[in-house]
């Protein structure tokens, strides 16, 4: 029973009903979604066939809530390696291969050896070929021309690069509220 409860996890929509982030999706437990239920913080908009029993009720486990309460999302977003990558759609920003977070690097565009710093505006994702070939030079003495300009991202390009990767996971009640690459009926 553990296992078929530990597959409902919730989607956690923010109070104007959308997700509070696309990659990773927002999403809790259903231990945490109950909690937030018991306690009055969510609203529940889609449930889950599978019920919790209590000796005192019963309850429909939620696939999808959404905050009484909005949160403001983050005009700056965090510097992370993660958010580069983000940032970068996963992909080598000099030979335009795409891979898994798992196998990137981040590589810093004018190399600390020569003065660059680690910022938005001078670190961009590479992959490991590409990041041993530049090595210690600069992307002109390298002869690897990046492909974009590099600038620190809005929280919505985030969010916006982040519905371009799915997860594996996405149960048919969070349709109505994720906007993946999906044909929508006509």
């Amino acid at each position: 029973m553990t296992t078929a409860l530990n597959n409902c996890p919730a989607l956690v929509l923010n109070a104007d009903f959308r997700p509070l982030s696309y990659f990773p999706l927002s999403t809790w437990t259903w231990q945490d979604a109950v909690k937030a239920v018991i306690s009055d913080r969510v609203s529940v908009l889609s449930e889950y066939e599978t019920e919790v029993h209590s000796p005192s009720f019963t309850m429909a486990l939620p696939s999808v809530i959404a905050l009484r309460d909005y949160i403001r999302p983050s005009r700056q977003p965090a510097f992370t390696r993660f958010n580069v990558f983000l940032r970068d759609k996963l992909t080598c920003q000099y030979c335009g291969t795409g891979f898994n977070a798992q196998d990137l690097t981040f590589d810093h565009v004018v190399p600390r050896s020569q003065g660059g710093r680690t910022t938005w505006e001078n670190v961009v994702t590479a992959c490991s070929p590409c990041n041993l070939r530049k090595g210690g030079r600069t992307p002109v003495q390298a002869n690897m021309p990046l492909r974009r300009a590099v600038r620190p991202p809005t929280t919505f390009l985030l969010q916006e690069n982040g519905r371009s990767f799915p997860p594996n996971f996405l149960h048919e009640s969070w349709n109505d509220y994720l906007y993946w690459d999906m044909e929508l009926e006509r």
